[in-house]
């Protein structure tokens, strides 16, 4: 989420804790899907609208809340790219980020027995709804997720 904030020129620390956030209730929800974005809101009232929006709305084929805004539709498409990449990264033998290329992640995207629980379509509205193609979406995503890989243990 920082990467795409700093791409858009949006406020880095917002973004990133935007994303930090968004899966805080995915345990407690793990039952009840149409619950997960909703479910923070129960015990936490001091986040940001505009955090807690985007929160909701990443969720939007169960919560209802439909993403508005750039943020809201970066962690609706990042959400399942993330997880995707690290999938692609756990088949792989040496299970690193470091080994993966955008071409690669694409191509795992591509085979539909791969990674089920990943749902393709939030990724690909990254071209219509924040106006990045797939392939630098999936490029932009893996470097970010490839910084951090240590502290992400791949």
């Amino acid at each position: 989420m920082r990467a795409l904030a700093k791409k858009f020129n949006e406020d880095e620390d917002t973004w990133g804790i935007t994303g930090l956030l968004h899966d805080a209730d995915y345990e407690m929800a793990k039952d009840t899907p149409e619950k997960h974005g909703l479910l923070l809101f129960e015990h936490e009232k001091n986040i940001p609208q505009d955090i807690a929006h985007a929160i909701k709305s990443h969720n939007y084929e169960y919560t209802k809340v439909l993403p508005e805004t750039k943020m809201d539709w970066a962690i609706t498409c990042c959400d399942q790219l993330t997880g995707l990449i690290v999938a692609a990264t756990l088949v792989r033998p040496d299970k690193k980020l470091v080994s993966l290329t955008p071409d690669s992640v694409l191509k795992r995207m591509n085979e539909k027995s791969f990674a089920k629980g990943a749902h393709r379509e939030p990724i690909f509205l990254c071209e219509e709804k924040l106006g990045i193609p797939l392939k630098e979406f999936i490029a932009i995503t893996l470097t970010a997720m490839q910084s951090i890989s240590n502290e992400l243990g791949l």
